[in-house]
């Protein structure tokens, strides 16, 4: 029997809160208005100013901190320097740390990726050439992914979503690929060309490369151990090419398949 999934609780603060929190609102403007509209002693706030610097290390000297009178005359106008006192304590506004050379970590953090994936590239490419699938396969990398891109002549016949009988020897090396180098995500991707469709079961490109990718997607579950929830597909259409449409050889580079294997230091 089915179990009913249990409700989940009303989204929100409860209706006391808000109306808590308006009234500590509307005390507060009340407040900020009388001090306002006060007569401030300058010489007993610059001793109350000192006191708070040997306190808290926040002002550098009473008054000379704030500003001769900015504070008295203009209430809080003086929090437009908020963000430079924050800057000035190695944090951000969300007090995050901020490293000392911010454009240096990110440089060396992408250095890394790059060269996480030139090493996966590197592996696999060694693989698929003892297994004379060189020619069959192109491999390129970013610094986010190693891309395998397959001719999609390889794995269909036209107009087709089901993997060709001679083609499954490539897609079951694929798959001890895929088991042996893969720590995160793997995305597969139909491409087409820009040719419309016509007699075919799929009314349109965007409808066929999506086909051609689950095909792929399914031809790894059932063969292989991946763990699937990490295994994404999509179709892409005609829309990404990588070659000219005008000419059948264009057109048949861009009827393809990828698969982007995701590196360690990837932040996808």
């Amino acid at each position: 029997m089915a179990k009913r999934k249990p409700d989940e609780p009303p989204k929100g603060a409860p209706a006391w809160q808000s109306t808590f929190a308006d009234l500590m609102n509307l005390l507060l403007c009340f407040f900020v208005m009388l001090f306002s509209m006060s007569t401030v002693d300058a010489q007993k706030f610059e001793q109350l100013a000192a006191s708070f610097n040997q306190t808290f290390s926040i002002f550098t000297a009473g008054a000379t901190a704030i500003g001769d009178g900015i504070l008295i005359s203009n209430g809080v106008s003086q929090l437009n320097e908020l963000d430079n006192y924050i800057n000035s304590t190695g944090r951000d506004a969300e007090g995050d740390m901020i490293p000392e050379d911010l454009e240096s970590a990110v440089e060396l953090m992408e250095e890394a990726k790059i060269k996480e994936s030139e090493e996966l590239a590197e592996k696999i490419e060694e693989v698929l050439e003892e297994r004379n699938l060189d020619k069959e396969v192109d491999i390129e990398f970013t610094s986010q992914y190693v891309q395998l891109t397959l001719n999609g002549a390889l794995l269909f016949d036209s107009g087709s979503v089901v993997i060709k009988e001679d083609a499954l020897p490539l897609m079951g090396q694929l798959g001890v690929i895929l088991q042996r180098f893969s720590e995160g995500t793997i995305e597969i991707e139909g491409h087409t060309d820009n040719k419309p469709m016509s007699g075919a079961k799929y009314s349109n490109n965007d409808e066929l490369s999506s086909g051609r990718a689950l095909s792929v997607f399914y031809y790894l579950e059932e063969n292989t151990l991946l763990d699937m929830s990490k295994v994404k597909h999509s179709g892409r259409g005609e829309y990404l090419p990588i070659a000219d449409n005008s000419t059948e050889e264009g057109r048949a580079k861009n009827r393809r398949v990828e698969i982007k294997i995701y590196n360690a230091l990837s932040s996808y």
